[in-house]
């Protein structure tokens, strides 16, 4: 996808959300919210990526040490210029955080048939500022107090339960969006249980979610820190087990209790809403095919 195209298509239009839920017949642009700084070019525990469109999988490996949790660069999304990102690699997931935002513009992982298993326990973990984040972005929990809205994981604890120190990080605040209750405990929490019963089916699927903001003018939370309240949020799988597959989902982010189906969108739409690219690195005919897809009986 080319990147400049998708900037000035952004930048030129708006989304209408309609319901609970955008169905693909309800879905329309995303205008991008221009005021945006420049990438800041700081990482985390990583050198520096997405410049690497033309690499291939069969170049990168998935696998770290005893256990395959590592996302391959080349299907981590590339973030247009303008966009604000710190990247911060976790033990099981990839943020990139946004400071201005104050949230993950998106968090990548790989899910694992073994990774929906474990005795690890959310129970006693706490929620804590990500020490890698300079202040004054370094968001804490207070922030969220009565603001009204739940500390929504992008990676839920869920799916984490493999490793302590996976369960720990994924408790970051650079993990998390303010979310609608509703929506955190209800058909978002549902996909979070059908990805990894995909991930049970197929062996292993890539995710990545994040908020999306489409007003010129957003709500914010937060005294110390000032945390931008996104008006929906999206996730996008892919499956390369077998014959590959991708699929797209938007949710708005209010009270829902809907078919799946109604939050389904290709990759493609959920590209041109966003700015992302995601899965940059697969074969062209390969990823063509995968994000004009939006299909749940495929799955």
């Amino acid at each position: 996808m080319n990147r400049n195209k998708q900037h000035i298509a952004l930048l030129a239009v708006a989304l209408t959300l309609l319901s609970c839920g955008l169905s693909p017949r309800q879905r329309s642009a995303l205008a991008a919210d221009n005021s945006q700084t420049e990438t800041t070019g700081n990482y985390s525990e990583t050198s520096k990526t997405g410049d690497n469109a033309g690499s291939s999988l069969a170049d990168e490996s998935a696998s770290a040490g005893d256990a395959s949790y590592t996302v391959p660069d080349s299907l981590l999304p590339l973030t247009p210029k303008g966009i604000p990102e710190q990247r911060l690699r976790r033990k099981a997931y990839v943020s990139s955080f946004n400071r201005t935002t104050l949230m993950p513009n998106w968090v990548a992982w790989k899910l694992t048939a073994a990774h929906t298993d474990g005795d690890i326990q959310r129970k006693g973990v706490k929620f804590h500022p990500d020490d890698d984040v300079p202040e004054p972005y370094r968001v804490t929990t207070y922030d969220y107090m009565q603001s009204g809205y739940d500390r929504g994981h992008m990676c839920p604890a869920a799916d984490n339960r493999w490793d302590r120190r996976a369960m720990d990080e994924c408790f970051l605040m650079t993990n998390m969006c303010p979310q609608n209750h509703g929506l955190n405990a209800g058909d978002w929490n549902e996909m979070e249980m059908q990805c990894r019963r995909w991930a049970k089916e197929y062996g292993e699927v890539y995710i990545v979610a994040g908020p999306i903001l489409y007003r010129g003018k957003h709500a914010t939370i937060g005294q110390e820190h000032r945390v931008t309240v996104p008006e929906a949020f999206f996730k996008v799988v892919l499956c390369l087990k077998g014959t590959p597959k991708a699929i797209g989902f938007i949710y708005r982010n209010t009270d829902g209790n809907r078919p799946k189906g109604d939050y389904v969108n290709s990759i493609d739409e959920v590209e041109r809403i966003t700015g992302y690219d995601f899965f940059h690195g697969l074969n062209k005919k390969v990823q063509d095919k995968v994000e004009k897809e939006a299909d749940l009986g495929l799955w």
